[in-house]
């Protein structure tokens, strides 16, 4: 298959990628708004359809944060947050900092713009349940200006701890005491924000990180895929693939997709900038793509910015680490969410890690919660938790 091909580019590529830079003048020139990261410029009710079952306070706030992809000057993202009803507990609601899915890089899809799916509605209700606020970030670039630039794990981080400090700030009734929550892009933004968080937003009290569906990318995980069979009718990995091409192409302008894709896959790619995840996924069925008849030879050189944006800034978290993979995960191949595992476990950190036998990829999120829920209890109240490095199947 072509994919194969790619793999001899992308061991050489990675050893090389962090010497690699989007040139300035690559970067779309957007002028700075004032203030610092972390502050409010807005905030307004979320309407009713949009909350969650029997929440409280309610809002859709606009907040600067610093621009991900330059790691400088500030822009403009949009959030959500969400309160349970009733009176806070003393001290206030501790947070749960929300990194949500593939939604898709078009500003229709952001998700404080459309009502919660029946998925992430049980999910986070449960949270609330247990006794905590919501605080969940569109991203740089969904619903706000500029391109989201896809999987960007530093864009991510900054976004969603930013989020945070500017819920705290503004909003009465919430504790610096905080749970940073993902599934699947936002498993890894989820990891990336626990990554960051010790220099970047020190003042913030995060006590521990659950992640389902994490992507992790090296070139071993890339070669275990390419050599994976490849002869189903579809590859869901292809729309996730689209989209980080579209991401790239709104700081990259010399970016070329022909240099990507063959011309099959070359109607998905345009369509992509504006498909929301599930149509987008239509688009890719219907299309029949997958990596073989999708992707040219030298796709991974021609992403490398893309890639290297990916990376976690280290694999050693300073809280502890829970991770959900589904046995049957299509997404997000096993392999790479094993991978995560196996290199935070590596560098120190205290992971625990669940798989969760025979379900997919979205089966696997509301499956964990009975897990994750005895894992929040010990790191909210200090207990040692008992880390799993090699789990198999239940």
């Amino acid at each position: 298959m072509r994919f194969l091909s790619s793999v001899y580019h992308v061991s050489r590529l990675v050893a090389g990628l962090c010497l690699m830079r989007v040139s300035s003048s690559a970067i779309a020139a957007t002028a700075s708004p004032s203030g610092t990261a972390g502050t409010l410029t807005s905030s307004q009710s979320l309407p009713d359809a949009f909350t969650l079952p029997d929440a409280g306070r309610s809002l859709r706030i606009t907040y600067l944060s610093t621009n991900g992809i330059t790691g400088k000057g500030l822009v403009p993202v949009t959030a959500e947050v969400i309160l349970p009803a009733g009176k806070p507990p003393a001290g206030g609601w501790p947070i749960v900092a929300w990194a949500h899915g593939t939604v898709g890089v078009a500003d229709r899809c952001a998700p404080s713009n459309n009502p919660w799916s029946a998925r992430n509605k049980r999910y986070l209700s449960e949270w609330m349940k247990r006794g905590f606020a919501v605080v969940g970030t569109d991203y740089q670039g969904l619903g706000t200006s500029g391109m989201h630039p896809y999987l960007n794990t530093r864009v991510e981080a900054y976004n969603l701890l930013d989020g945070v400090k500017a819920a705290l700030a503004s909003v009465p009734g919430l504790q610096n005491k905080i749970m940073i929550v993902g599934q699947s892009q936002g498993g890894g933004a989820a990891f990336a924000s626990a990554a960051f968080a010790p220099t970047y937003a020190p003042e913030l009290n995060i006590r521990g990180t659950v992640a389902t569906g994490a992507p992790y990318i090296t070139p071993e995980l890339l070669k275990q895929i390419a050599t994976a069979p490849d002869n189903a009718p579809y590859n869901p990995v292809m729309v996730y693939t689209l989209y980080l091409a579209q991401g790239l192409s709104g700081y990259d302008k010399g970016f070329k997709p022909e240099s990507v894709f063959t011309a099959k896959a070359m109607p998905a790619y345009r369509a992509a900038a504006n498909l929301c995840v599930h149509e987008l996924t239509d688009k890719v069925k219907e299309d029949g793509l997958n990596f073989s008849n999708s992707l040219k030879p030298d796709f991974a050189k021609n992403l490398a910015p893309a890639l290297q944006a990916m990376q976690y800034p280290t694999m050693h978290l300073a809280q502890p680490l829970f991770i959900g993979t589904g046995e049957l995960d299509k997404d997000v191949p096993p392999p790479l969410q094993y991978g995560l595992v196996k290199a935070a476990c590596a560098a120190g950190t205290v992971v625990q890690a669940h798989v969760y036998k025979g379900l997919n990829h979205d089966q696997t999120v509301n499956a964990s919660l009975p897990d994750s829920a005895s894992f929040t209890q010990e790191v909210m109240s200090g207990q040692v938790v008992t880390p799993q490095c090699t789990p198999a199947p239940e």
